[in-house]
């Protein structure tokens, strides 16, 4: 797999290709307000008791919401109790301060002047994370976890044999990844996270509200994020990029600093030069449109709506049998879906397969691709009309919100 990294206009664009196809795609726009993934040093503001929530004042500027079931709370015997037993009132008042998280991130627009308050507030916790390649760092967990988004059986067993025999690790979840990483790599990484939020905490007191630190940018979620794959190049074209990719790899993945490539291209001031180069942005501008060709001859038709997004698989010209025809379409939904970054409610509509055997093993194969995306994937079944159900919890706004604020 090869890493791009470029930036237009000061977004950052990072894709992920394997033998020249787009397997992934993370922009960082420049007018991204708030990060996904930041951490800040928030001022309660109010406590509704209707919604059993309070709202916070993140920076002096962005404002947060904080739900019931979001708070940790410390218990007198060191334990964390997830907050919902009681009232968030019991907890919280006005003027308190807490450490949170964005659950979510939020990119300013020009019409942003005239959106009320509401729609401005983002979601916030104080179950804090940090990401590394392999192991996600907890605050709030006593002991190490497996990532729920780990559905293999054998997989989890085999990781929770690991848990088991490594002592040096603590408070983390181990992502699919660490199956095939060797152990004291993961120890080095799992202190390398613990010192972070040692240092981060430290700052956690003053009664002002802050950013404290910002979450993964687009480079950091792709590497992490493709960590089970073989990466065999990430080219760079300026060296403030090459700066970056190789501090963070030198902390979470030596073995990556050597396959840090810079190319020296004609015209490598220009926006997004590398991909012209690697000749991709035709592939980035289809993301774009409705219509989705499959290579046996089918097609998709991808629509957004306010409620859900409704994919249609057509047979078109495909020669193939409709469980196999589904089956491909299966492989290029869950593609398409962390390529637009779609989320919330999926449904497709699959062509008609009455056998039950058959329907089985087409949601062997959709759980086979599920596992390869970064967010929260949850298959609901497929519903007496032959609807497939599907919802995606993004980490980000879907990719034509992106790219609204990079055109703005």
């Amino acid at each position: 797999m090869d890493i791009l990294i470029e930036e237009q206009e000061g977004s950052l664009w990072v894709a992920a290709l394997q033998n020249g196809r787009l397997e992934g795609l993370e922009v960082d726009p420049a007018h991204e307000e708030v990060r996904w993934g930041s951490i800040y040093w928030a001022k309660v503001t109010s406590i509704n008791k209707a919604l059993d929530a309070a709202f916070l004042d993140l920076d002096g500027y962005n404002t947060g919401i904080l739900y019931n079931r979001d708070t940790r709370w410390k218990k007198e015997d060191g334990s964390i109790e997830k907050g919902g037993r009681e009232s968030i009132a019991k907890h919280l008042k006005a003027g308190d301060m807490v450490p949170v998280q964005a659950k979510s991130a939020y990119i300013m627009n020009e019409d942003d002047d005239f959106l009320s308050a509401e729609n401005k507030t983002l979601q916030m916790s104080m179950d804090i994370t940090l990401p590394g390649r392999h192991l996600i760092f907890a605050n709030s967990l006593t002991k190490n976890k497996i990532s729920q988004r780990i559905r293999d059986k054998k997989l989890r067993q085999q990781l929770d044999s690991m848990i088991n025999e490594i002592e040096d690790i603590q408070s983390c979840i181990l992502r699919s990844s660490a199956a095939n990483t060797q152990s004291d790599v993961l120890i080095r990484e799992g202190k390398i996270l613990k010192t972070a939020w040692e240092e981060i905490s430290n700052y956690f007191e003053g009664s002002e509200p802050s950013l404290i630190a910002l979450g993964p940018d687009a480079m950091q979620r792709t590497l992490s994020d493709q960590a089970d794959q073989q990466i065999d190049r990430i080219e760079v074209v300026t060296m403030d990029h090459f700066n970056t990719v190789e501090e963070w790899a030198s902390i979470f993945a030596p073995d990556l600093v050597t396959k840090i490539t810079p190319l020296e291209l004609d015209n490598a001031e220009e926006d997004l030069a590398l991909f012209h180069y690697r000749d991709i942005i035709g592939q980035i501008e289809a993301l774009f449109q409705s219509y989705v060709l499959m290579p046996s001859g089918g097609s998709l038709i991808i629509q957004n709506t306010s409620a859900l997004t409704a994919i249609d698989i057509n047979k078109g010209s495909s020669k193939s049998s409709n469980l196999n025809l589904n089956i491909e379409a299966a492989k290029e939904i869950t593609r398409q879906m962390r390529l637009r970054n779609s989320g919330g409610i999926v449904i497709a509509d699959l062509l008609k397969m009455p056998n039950k055997k058959d329907q089985n093993r087409f949601l062997k194969a959709l759980e086979d691709e599920v596992n390869k995306d970064p967010c929260t994937v949850q298959i609901h079944g497929i519903s007496g009309l032959g609807l497939l159900e599907i919802t995606r919890k993004r980490r980000t706004p879907p990719l034509e919100e992106r790219f609204d604020g990079i055109l703005s």
